[in-house]
Formats: C-alpha cells, sequence, structure tokens
C-alpha cells in the first residue's frame, strides 16, 4: 500500500509531458509488482542481469530501461526487449547497440549522456563527442539505433545553483542537438533529489527510486 501511496502522490504532482522511470534497481520482485498494479509500466535497472530477471519474471507491458553504466559486452542480453538505454557514453557503444538492434531486427531507442556534473567519477560524452556523434547520424547514420534525446546526471551537492547551471547547460545542449535531430524528444535529467528542479529546467524525464519504493537495499 505504501508504495502504491507514493506512486500516486509522485504522479499527481508531476506535469504532463515528464515521464517517470521508476528506478527498482535492488528491489524485490514484489516491490514492483506493488508498483505495477498501481498503474508504473515504465521501470529502471542499472545492471543487466537483474534487468534481465526481472524482464523475464513480470508482465511484458513494461517498458524496460537500462539506466545504468552499460558495457559493450553487455548490449547483447538487453537488445531483444529494452525500451531505453540511458546511458550511451560513446560512439563505440552506441555502434556495438546498433550491431545487436541489427541482430535482433528492431532499432533500439537511446538516450546520448553528457557528462555535466564536476563529479569525475560520472561518465558521459563531451560537446565535441556529441557533436561527432550527431554528424554521423547526418551522414552515415545507424540504421538499428534511434536517438531519442539526452541525459545527464547533475553533480551530489547541496548547492542548488550548481545543480541548476549543469541542468541549463544540458538543456542549452538538448536545443542545440535538436535542431539538427529534429526527432528527438527526451531531456532525461533528475532523480529523487533534484528533480523539481530539473523539470523546472525542461527535463521531460525522471528517474525516482528512494521516492517511491524507499532507500535502496545495499
Amino acid at each position: 500500500m505504501k508504495i502504491a501511496a507514493q506512486l500516486q502522490s509522485l504522479k499527481e504532482e508531476l506535469p504532463a509531458h515528464v515521464t517517470l522511470v521508476a528506478v527498482s534497481k535492488t528491489k524485490p520482485l514484489e516491490d514492483l509488482e506493488a508498483a505495477y498494479a498501481a498503474g508504473q509500466r515504465v521501470f529502471g535497472e542499472n545492471k543487466v542481469q537483474e534487468l534481465v530477471g526481472k524482464w523475464e519474471a513480470l508482465p511484458k507491458d513494461i517498458a524496460w530501461h537500462m539506466i545504468g553504466h552499460l558495457q559493450r559486452n553487455k548490449v547483447k542480453y538487453i537488445a531483444p526487449f529494452v525500451a531505453l538505454i540511458h546511458g550511451v557514453d560513446s560512439l563505440r557503444l552506441l555502434q556495438e547497440i546498433n550491431k545487436q538492434g541489427e541482430k535482433n531486427q528492431r532499432q533500439i531507442p537511446c538516450l546520448l549522456q553528457m557528462h555535466i556534473a564536476e563529479e569525475s567519477s560520472k561518465f558521459g560524452l563531451s560537446t565535441e563527442e556529441l557533436e561527432d556523434i550527431i554528424a554521423l547520424q547526418q551522414t552515415a547514420p545507424l540504421p538499428f539505433v534511434d536517438i531519442k534525446g539526452l541525459m545527464g546526471m547533475a553533480t551530489f551537492t547541496q548547492d542548488q545553483s550548481q545543480i541548476q547551471r549543469e541542468f541549463r547547460q544540458l538543456k542549452a545542449a538538448f536545443d542545440h542537438t535538436q535542431k539538427q535531430l529534429p526527432e528527438m524528444t527526451v531531456l532525461s535529467m533528475g532523480m529523487s533529489g533534484d528533480y523539481p528542479l530539473a523539470i523546472e529546467e525542461g527535463s521531460t524525464m525522471i528517474r525516482v527510486g528512494s521516492k517511491i519504493f524507499g532507500e535502496r537495499n545495499r
């Protein structure tokens, strides 16, 4: 009941254009089933093995998002079913996703991950790397990749002005890139601690775990 109530409360405060990804990593199947029963259909996992196991066990109308750092040799395991890969942080990874998309005869939706945080531990593309990928998609596109938009994670800090600055940087990159790839519609930024600010700055997709399921299981 608590999960359903948390989910309902969260959805009531979100604008209609914002997609909620319920971050279910480390959570047991019964927690996901409770969220599913409350109407949630988009779930995010950060480990391939856990994602595959939950996909096998749960209803097939769930849209599974891979939100963690993805290694190229793991793409093949999720290529048949993944609804969106959030963290594409290199051309080589994008090329591997295209290869696996061809094997499965499906276009795999992706977000390009930008490095906007001051933390060096965060993954992501530089502005130059992003422009190289966009140029490639315009001149010699990867046919089994569907670039839906951009994503990024702000620095883990209490400094709201810094978080706002980083979100604005990502929104500016999105606006610039959308002029070259007009079909892009998704700007994924914002998590449990900063999603209201992310939405103010233009986010269309947020990734929320603890506000739905409680603190993460270690």
